[in-house]
């Protein structure tokens, strides 16, 4: 492995699906030695129920920001998150990484990360609220709420790969590792 590795940063909307084709990319991909997914240390309990994560309280998180702990840290729903430096080694190392992380930080990780690549995960208003209802954290009103801001949702730029999920999960999954294996690929061609 030469040279750095590629930063996939996915982002979208509540209810468009990313932790489920996270982890099932994660599965697929698991022998692959040359991309690992990173989890996220965020400000819930352990036991809160979602995605995998290192859990920890509020004060923990802002000295672990003040340390430097972290490569990327952002705020968003009441919570911190923070994707912790191990990342950017595995980077530095030629070690692709996958995160999940907030819109926000796309500008900021385009101008400090290269190669990137952003992978926006989608879905149709109907199945957003669907599948925010079925996850039975929010009320009615902050659903809308969710549905309206995603319809507002958008990133752009020639390093994003869109992936509409709007099938099955196998579907979606497939998608999203056909992404991951072809920019990997085309790096590693190109270095």
């Amino acid at each position: 492995m030469s040279g750095r590795g590629v930063l996939f940063l996915v982002v979208g909307p509540s209810g468009a699906g990313k932790d489920t084709l996270i982890d099932g990319a994660s599965l697929l991909l698991a022998d692959e030695l040359s991309i690992r997914f990173q989890r996220r240390v965020i400000t819930r309990p352990a036991d809160a129920g979602g995605e995998d994560h290192i859990a920890c309280t509020l004060p923990e998180f802002e000295d672990a920001e003040m340390a430097g702990a972290f490569m990327l840290s952002w705020r968003a729903h009441g919570l911190g998150y923070g994707i912790q430096m191990e990342a950017s080694e595995a980077l530095a190392s030629g070690t692709s990484v996958v995160i999940n992380v907030s819109r926000t930080v796309i500008d900021g990780s385009r101008a400090r990360f290269q190669p990137l690549r952003v992978v926006s995960i989608a879905a149709e208003p109907e199945m957003l609220r669907a599948r925010l209802r079925a996850r039975g954290r929010e009320n009615l009103e902050v659903v809308e709420d969710r549905v309206r801001r995603a319809a507002a949702y958008s990133v752009e730029g020639p390093d994003v790969d869109l992936i509409v999920n709007d099938a099955d999960i196998a579907s979606g999954v497939a998608r999203l590792v056909a992404v991951i294996r072809t920019s990997v690929a085309a790096h590693s061609a190109s270095g």
